[in-house]
Formats: C-alpha cells, sequence, structure tokens
C-alpha cells in the first residue's frame, strides 16, 4: 500500500524558488512561472509508479526524483497547469487515495532572528552554497516541517509575499527545512506567508 505523505501543488514558481529547484535538478530544468507538483510518498520506491504514469498521461516534465527507502518524492512542472493538475489527478488514481489523505503538515521548528553578526552568517553561507547568500544585519527566519514537501509551498508563498533572499529550501528527507533573509519587516510577512501556507496548503 502506498502512503501519501506530501501532495502540494503550486500554480506559478516564483523566480528564485525556481532557481533554487534548477540547482537540484537532476532532470528538466522548471523556470519561473511554470506550475508546479511535489508529491512524497512512502515506501520510496513506489515514486517509480507513480513517475510513469504521470509522464505517460500527460505533458509535464520531470524534474527531479528522490528515491529513499523510506520515502520517495517526485517534482514535475508545466507551464500549463491543466497539465500539471491533470497529472495529479492520475497519480491519485493510481495509488487509490484522494488529497484528503495526505498527511497534515506538523510544524517542527520556527524562528527569526534580527541583526545577524558577520561570523554567523559567513557560516551559513558556506553550509548552503546552492541559495543566496545571507548578509549581516538582515533577519532570518527559519521553518522547520514535517513531511518535508510541504516547505516548497512555503517557500513559494513566502516569495510572492515579500522581497526577501531565499537561502535554503531543502525539501527531502525526513523534515523540510526553509531558511530566509531580509528587511526585518519583509521577513515578518514572508515568515507569515510561510507559516499560512503551512497551515492551509493547496490542493490543486
Amino acid at each position: 500500500m502506498i502512503k501519501l505523505r506530501t501532495y502540494v501543488y503550486i500554480d506559478a514558481l516564483q523566480p528564485q524558488l525556481a532557481a533554487y529547484m534548477a540547482t537540484v535538478s537532476q532532470g528538466f530544468l522548471p523556470v519561473p512561472g511554470d506550475a508546479c507538483l511535489w508529491v512524497e510518498v512512502s515506501p520510496g520506491m513506489a515514486v517509480h509508479r507513480l513517475t510513469d504514469a504521470a509522464l505517460k498521461a500527460t505533458r509535464v516534465h520531470l524534474s527531479q526524483q528522490v528515491v529513499e527507502r523510506t520515502y520517495g518524492s517526485l517534482v514535475i512542472h508545466q507551464r500549463d497547469q491543466s497539465d500539471v493538475r491533470e497529472a495529479g489527478r492520475v497519480l491519485l488514481s493510481r495509488m487509490g487515495a484522494t488529497v484528503a489523505d495526505r498527511e497534515t503538515c506538523r510544524i517542527a521548528w520556527q524562528e527569526t532572528l534580527r541583526g545577524m553578526t558577520p561570523d554567523h552568517c559567513v557560516l551559513i553561507n558556506r553550509q548552503d552554497r546552492r541559495g543566496s547568500m545571507i548578509l549581516p544585519g538582515q533577519s532570518m527566519f527559519i521553518l522547520e516541517t514535517e513531511p518535508a514537501g510541504y516547505i516548497v509551498y512555503a517557500a513559494n508563498q513566502a516569495e510572492k509575499a515579500a522581497s526577501i533572499t531565499l537561502i535554503n529550501a531543502r525539501a527531502v528527507g525526513a523534515f523540510g527545512r526553509l531558511i530566509l533573509a531580509g528587511r526585518e519587516g519583509d521577513v515578518d510577512e514572508a515568515a507569515a506567508a510561510a507559516i499560512d501556507a503551512i497551515q492551509n496548503p493547496s490542493e490543486a
């Protein structure tokens, strides 16, 4: 039996998130404005069956597939939103599931730090080389979620809401992690949008 952990539909990838996803993409690179579907299931190997069904039924492109023993994730995208929505319906049908069967996202950690010090910024920038850099004096927002995949929706909604810099958006594994930086007011707006996204994830 396949368990649906994460099912998140994004209507239009924002520029920073699309660029970040492209740095880890193993397949077709997403571009800003693409519709996107992030699905995470258990056991991990089941992701191949679902990927096969989605690609054969629609015109979506596969940008990422992570297959672990416990969890498996797939990311598909296409400029036409209807293709991505249809791919989602195909996946759910193949699983015998509905969106309502996905796991409820839990916030494992959230925190905002003000006026970051140079030493702290340097360390973070050296650790997270796929995103942008955080600068001394900026505020930083950290969000961790379980399951991990919901973090991409939080990142996209945060980028829509405010002028922030995307530092990290890790959405695979046991926990997802989002790190944003920017001016204090912008970070507060983005944080509120990210938390709202986690509490009210999209259904496509």
